[in-house]
């Protein structure tokens, strides 16, 4: 099974509201996103909080899954990574789809093909391309878990995707909402 962990901790100075309860039609970034998740039947959803916690958690009473927070937000989404994964039950876990709220613009078409490419693939990190260009969401497979925890803060989750691009599949796509944060 592959878990969901969407990314809601950074603080959104240049909005002036948290991105999480920014709105997409009716409904917020966070809702959307969770329910993609949903519709492509990722069911193991964690949510990372960290800056504004008790604005984006208010707003979290529809939520079924799991709200984690990340006391640390303030040193980088790596820490919020970390955090997420740390907070699933990974023992029926094959990997996670990691989703940052800032990129609301998914379908459940494009987590359905991310999902077929981690099966298929074997590979150990899938992530979409469009027009070359890579985004988000990004699968992990459990066994690049600790590799996550161990990173360089500073650097992030990106030294994981350059120490592994005979593991990395990359699938295109036609949607730009990969990109747009």
């Amino acid at each position: 099974m592959i878990a969901g962990v969407v990314l809601a901790a950074g603080a959104s100075l240049r909005m002036g509201m948290p991105k999480a309860l920014l709105t997409i039609g009716e409904r917020t970034f966070l809702q959307h996103i969770v329910e993609v998740l949903y519709s492509a039947r990722i069911l193991n959803i964690v949510v990372v909080l960290g800056a504004d916690v008790e604005k984006i958690q208010s707003s979290l009473s529809w939520f079924t899954g799991k709200i984690v927070i990340n006391d640390e937000w303030e040193r980088g989404q790596l820490s919020s990574i970390i955090t997420g994964i740390d907070a699933l039950d990974d023992h029926d876990i094959s990997g996670v789809m990691i989703c940052p709220v800032d990129h609301p613009l998914i379908s459940q078409g494009l987590l359905v093909d991310l999902l077929q490419a981690f099966w298929k693939s074997k590979k150990k990190i899938i992530l979409p391309t469009f027009q070359g260009r890579r985004g988000h969401p990004v699968i992990f497979a459990k066994e690049m878990f600790d590799e996550l925890r161990n990173a360089p803060m500073n650097i992030g989750a990106r030294i994981v995707l350059h120490n592994h691009p005979d593991e990395t599949q990359e699938v295109p796509t036609d949607e730009e909402g990969i990109l747009v944060n």
